[in-house]
């Protein structure tokens, strides 16, 4: 089974309760590829955020092998030395990289880990972290005079989706979605193509910004308001949207939609500082006034123990005598300090004292091995329904329901959603797969082999057709 060409429509942070399931029925596009393909929920890595889930998924590769654990990235063991992830950070080859080595050309656009662009055989528009339309942002150049022509100013992302104003957050979002598909139209008519890759940001802004006007369990649900429909109304925009890129799809084309991670309710934060300074394992030079980041008031690396970074999981740093360049642990009792952080960060209850189920790995457990300066602990506070909040100070204590960084009403799930539909590929239903199983699957249809690296296996094995599985089955040799 193979296909000429393949198209992904990537939606970040598509949650698959949302899409396969509830509102199934409202959307069409979705619907019909769904009838004639395949869906299921697409296990994402850990962690399941848009860096490095995108990157992870386009390479086959864990966070681990890419070395690539956030948005922001110990470079070394200092404790200044950081890094935003973007493209230089990701070495391993992703499809279109693997695409260009065969001859095959690709329209890349929006998928995040492509600032800044580099060449490839085709046309590549670059992702949410890219700084600003002064920034080189096209591949080829040229490419850039042609993206204004088509859509005016183009929008990498919302410029605040954490923000109170939601009328305008709506406009945004629906600003960037109608001119990303406008100029994926455009492109997908223009040039060339074996592999067309879009990733549009809009599901995931939405969801953090409306994720409490929907669901009824979230705290701050408010019955009857006036955005209960907005992310409903988005998906059908979707719908639409997606309808009109397949107008490009002709009857060899293999159509992948695709999230990196899914979203559910937020219900509070852990202030993992906050809690480390409590535990007398985190010194600061002075002591917080109000509430503020550890770094606003200074830490005194001599008599500190551990530290950690919020976000939507919390990433935990021993201070390691010999590796960090104040460390007061000792390398022989790194294992069970850690052990024993381990056990204590587990334990950590909500704000009722009852038991919030957190996650609590060690880089070796999840990855064969780690590269790059990978956090000694990663800790997944209940199940995704609660964030890592990395202040310290202030009377709230370690639980907060305010986002540090804005108002938030959603976190990641662990699962993201794939519907994929193509020549050679039966109606096979619900089918629940691992994120890391795309690159090798898209590589099969497009008649290459996965490299050896890859972690993923192809998914092709369960959804040919019957007819298919027939047609490539050796004939029986006759005895007569």
């Amino acid at each position: 089974m193979s296909a000429s060409r393949v198209m992904i429509v990537g939606l970040d942070c598509a949650e698959p309760s949302l899409v396969l399931e509830r509102w199934r029925d409202e959307l069409p596009t979705l619907s019909a590829l769904m009838e004639r393909g395949a869906y299921g929920r697409l296990m994402s890595v850990v962690p399941p955020i848009t860096v490095p889930a995108w990157s992870c998924m386009m390479a086959s590769r864990t966070p681990g092998d890419l070395g690539v654990y956030g948005f922001r990235n110990r470079a070394d063991h200092s404790y200044d030395g950081a890094f935003i992830a973007t493209s230089t950070a990701i070495e391993a080859p992703r499809l279109w990289d693997l695409l260009t080595r065969a001859g095959k050309p690709s329209i890349v656009l929006g998928v995040p880990g492509t600032y800044p662009p580099r060449p490839l055989n085709g046309v590549m528009v670059s992702c949410f972290l890219t700084p600003s339309l002064e920034s080189r942002y096209t591949y080829p150049a040229g490419l850039r005079a042609e993206v204004e022509d088509v859509v005016g100013e183009y929008l990498f992302d919302c410029t605040n989706f954490r923000t109170e104003d939601k009328d305008d957050l709506l406009r945004q979002v629906y600003e960037m979605t109608d001119r990303r598909f406008a100029l994926a139209n455009h492109l997908l008519a223009t040039k060339p193509w074996s592999l067309f890759a879009l990733v549009e940001m809009g599901p995931d802004r939405m969801h953090h910004g409306f994720w409490k006007y929907l669901d009824a369990e979230h705290r701050k649900h408010e019955p009857g308001n006036r955005f209960e429909h907005a992310i409903l109304d988005y998906h059908r925009h979707l719908d639409d949207l997606i309808a009109s890129l397949l107008t490009h799809a002709d009857d060899d084309t293999t159509i992948f939609v695709l999230s990196d991670h899914g979203a559910k309710r937020l219900d509070g934060g852990i202030r993992i500082n906050e809690w480390l300074r409590r535990e007398g394992l985190l010194a600061t030079l002075a002591e917080p006034t109000g509430v503020c980041l550890p770094r606003d008031v200074g830490i005194d690396w001599p008599r500190t123990t551990a530290w950690s970074e919020g976000g939507y999981y919390a990433r935990v740093f021993l201070n390691v005598r010999g590796r960090e360049p104040d460390g007061v642990v000792a390398p022989e009792d790194y294992d069970a300090v850690r052990d024993d952080l381990a056990r204590r960060i587990a334990a950590i209850p909500d704000e009722e004292g009852r038991p919030l189920g957190t996650a609590v790995y060690r880089p070796e457990e999840l990855y064969e091995d780690p590269q790059g300066v990978p956090p000694d602990l990663i800790v997944i506070f209940g199940d995704l329904l609660w964030r890592s909040v990395g202040t310290i100070g202030g009377d709230e204590g370690i639980h907060t329901f305010e986002n540090d960084t804005g108002p938030d009403d959603a976190n990641h799930a662990q699962d993201g959603l794939y519907i994929v539909a193509g020549p050679g590929i039966g109606a096979r239903g619900h089918l629940d797969r691992h994120l890391l199983d795309i690159a090798p699957t898209v590589l099969e249809l497009l008649g290459m082999e996965p490299t050896p690296e890859m972690r993923g296996t192809s998914m092709l094995g369960d959804l040919e057709t019957m007819t298919a599985k027939k047609e490539s089955a050796p004939a029986e040799v006759s005895g007569r």
